[in-house]
C-alpha cells in the first residue's frame, strides 16, 4: 500500500511540474500590445508614461500603437529604415517588421 501511495505522489507530481512549466517559445513572435489603460490614454491623446520608453529595446518589436502615435522623422531609406518620433524619444527601426534597430533619446 506505501509502495502504491509513493506512486501516485510521484505521477502526481511529473504531470503537475510539467503542466505548470511556462513554454517560452509559446510567446516568441507575438505582438506585444499596450495595456487597456495606457491604449485610453493614448486614444485620448495623451502621452505614455515616462517609463515607459525604458521599456523599449533595441532589438524588439515596437508595438503598433506606438508605431501609429510616432511621426515619421526621416522616411525609408534604402535599406528600409525610418525614424519615428514617440513623445521625446527617436526610435529607428525597419518599416516592414517595426524591429527597433536604435533609440535616441531628446
Amino acid at each position: 500500500m506505501k509502495a502504491l501511495l509513493t506512486v501516485a505522489v510521484i505521477g502526481l507530481s511529473l504531470v503537475t511540474a510539467g503542466a505548470l512549466a511556462k513554454d517560452k517559445d509559446k510567446d516568441k513572435g507575438k505582438d506585444k500590445s499596450l495595456p487597456p489603460g495606457l491604449e485610453k490614454k493614448l486614444d485620448n491623446g495623451g502621452d505614455l508614461p515616462p517609463g515607459w520608453q525604458k521599456k523599449l529595446r533595441k532589438g524588439d518589436i515596437l508595438d503598433r500603437d506606438i508605431y501609429r502615435r510616432g511621426k515619421v522623422i526621416k522616411s525609408r531609406d534604402r535599406d528600409g529604415l525610418i525614424s519615428i518620433q514617440v513623445d521625446d524619444t527617436v526610435v529607428r527601426l525597419v518599416e516592414d517588421t517595426r524591429e527597433i534597430i536604435s533609440i535616441l533619446s531628446r
